[in-house]
C-alpha cells in the first residue's frame, strides 16, 4: 500500500468533512457536490465516505446539523447579551435572514426540507429540533420584551411561530434570488412588521429607514 492510499484510508475529522460540504456547497452550488468530488477534497474515498455517513441524505443532514450547532452558539450569545429586547430581536432577525442568494446554509436547509418527504422518523425527529431551537429562544426573547414593556402584550407562542413563518418565506426568496427580496429589503420589511405587531400602544413610532434598496 502507498503511503497515498494509507493517507486516504485515514479518516478526517467528521468536522472537517461537513466543513468540505459546506464549502462545497457554497462554491458549486448543491449540483456542484458529489461523494467522488467530496472525496477528493477531504482524502477519502466515496466509498468510505458513505461508509461513515451512508446515504447522501444523511451526509447533508449532518452537515446542516453542524452549521445549526455553530449559528446556535452565535444565537444564544445574542440572546443573552447586552440590549434591549427589540434591539436582540432585530439581530435574531439578522442571523435568521439569509446573507444573500444562494446562502450555502439555507441553500442546504432548502435541500434537506426538500428529501424530507421520504425520510424516516429519527431524520424528522432531528430537523424538528432544528426548528424547535429557533422557535424556542424566540419565544423567551418575545416574553422579556413583553415583561419589560417593550412589546405589546402577545400570545408569545403564535407570535413567533407567525414571525418565523413571514421569515422563512422571505428567506427563501433571498435564497433563490427572486427581484426585490434582497437581504436589505427583506430585513427591512421584518423591522416594519415587528413595529406594527410588537410595539405597544403609545410607543414611539420607527426611526424613518433611509437605506437605499438593494
Amino acid at each position: 500500500m502507498t503511503p497515498a492510499s494509507r493517507r486516504r484510508n485515514i479518516a478526517p475529522p467528521r468536522g472537517d468533512v461537513l466543513a468540505a460540504v459546506m464549502a462545497t456547497v457554497a462554491r458549486k452550488g448543491l449540483d456542484g457536490l458529489t461523494m467522488a468530488g467530496l472525496g477528493r477534497e477531504v482524502g477519502m474515498s466515496s466509498g468510505h465516505l458513505l461508509y461513515y455517513f451512508r446515504t447522501k441524505d444523511e451526509l447533508l443532514l449532518q452537515t446542516l446539523e453542524w452549521s445549526e450547532a455553530r449559528l446556535g452558539t452565535e444565537r444564544r450569545a445574542l440572546l443573552t447579551g447586552p440590549g434591549t429586547a427589540r434591539e436582540r430581536l432585530d439581530a435574531y432577525i439578522a442571523l435568521y435572514v439569509p446573507d444573500g442568494h444562494r446562502d450555502p446554509h439555507w441553500t442546504l436547509w432548502l435541500e434537506v426540507w426538500n428529501r424530507s418527504q421520504d425520510a424516516d422518523d429519527d431524520a424528522r425527529a432531528r430537523q424538528a429540533a432544528i426548528e424547535d431551537a429557533w422557535h424556542g429562544d424566540l419565544v423567551e426573547l418575545l416574553a422579556e420584551g413583553v415583561g419589560r414593556g417593550e412589546f405589546r402584550a402577545v400570545d408569545t407562542g403564535s407570535a413567533a411561530t407567525r414571525l418565523r413563518a413571514l421569515m422563512d418565506g422571505f428567506s427563501v426568496h433571498v435564497t433563490v434570488g427572486i427581484p426585490g427580496t434582497g437581504r436589505e429589503q427583506v430585513l427591512r420589511q421584518m423591522r416594519g412588521h415587528v413595529d406594527e405587531t410588537l410595539r405597544p400602544a403609545g410607543g414611539a413610532p420607527p426611526a424613518t429607514d433611509v437605506t437605499p434598496a438593494s
